[in-house]
């Protein structure tokens, strides 16, 4: 006859010195522990982390033990249906023989594959962004092919544009001829206007200044006097255009 309690306390024994820093007694009855698996530090020391809890069965080994994922760091839900089908599937495969530290490495090989994903993804990722910076910088150089439906649906746009920058200096220059006052308006309402040019000139007759020496000026300019003419008649006006 099996004895269960036996197997379980031995295989206990060996998880506690196997995983000194991870493996923590949760209870004693049913015997309930968590193991916290690591994967290998991917790009940039990124890590995925499981916590597996598991409990023994009354009849463990021949019975699968209970199993979940405790708590996880960086995995998705996918990440998460994926460990649970595989220790489902190694459970099965290892009935009747102690299979903790079996379902605990395949989880950790799960893990580091998980990791190798999501580094190659992000490669994937980056060599998309890189291909689609250079597709939109070819565009810059080459421009939008041109077609007659692009160009119509442009030039549609270009003439509506252009409608409404039509309109609105048009309501510009309406409102601007309403608001702009004729002389006559302006006289009228501003009275000040029919004397301002009056009280300019008052107010500048006592400052006027006379520059002298341009006078002095043309008294040095030698003029020819039609009197010293000996030839001159004053009452001949053809003496003048005899010479």
């Amino acid at each position: 006859m099996t004895d269960y309690g036996e197997e379980q306390r031995n295989e206990l024994e060996a998880l506690e010195s196997i995983y000194p820093d991870s493996f923590t007694v949760l209870s004693e009855s049913p015997p309930s522990f968590t193991i916290t698996v690591t994967s290998e530090a991917g790009e940039n020391d990124e890590t995925v982390q499981a916590t597996l809890k598991f409990t023994y069965s009354e009849k463990y080994p021949d019975e699968a033990p209970l199993y979940e994922i405790f708590s996880q760091e960086n995995l998705e839900d996918n990440d998460i249906s994926d460990i649970l089908k595989l220790l489902a599937l190694q459970a099965e495969e290892n009935l009747g023989m102690v299979m903790i530290f079996t379902l605990v490495t395949a989880v950790q090989e799960k893990l580091n594959e998980i990791v190798d994903q999501i580094k190659t993804r992000r490669e994937e990722e980056k060599k998309q962004k890189e291909k689609e910076a250079e597709e939109a910088e070819k565009q810059l150089f080459h421009g939008t092919p041109v077609t007659i439906e692009n160009f119509l649906n442009w030039k549609a746009k270009f003439d509506a544009e252009l409608l409404e920058i039509k309109k609105k200096r048009m309501k510009e220059e309406e409102q601007a001829g309403k608001n702009k006052l004729s002389g006559k308006q302006l006289f009228e309402t501003d009275h000040n206007l029919d004397t301002s040019d009056i009280q300019f000139l008052e107010d500048a007759g006592n400052n006027v200044e006379v520059d002298e020496s341009l006078f002095q000026e043309m008294d040095d300019l030698e003029l020819e006097d039609d009197e010293d003419d000996p030839d001159y008649n004053p009452a001949d006006p053809e003496s003048d255009s005899a010479d």
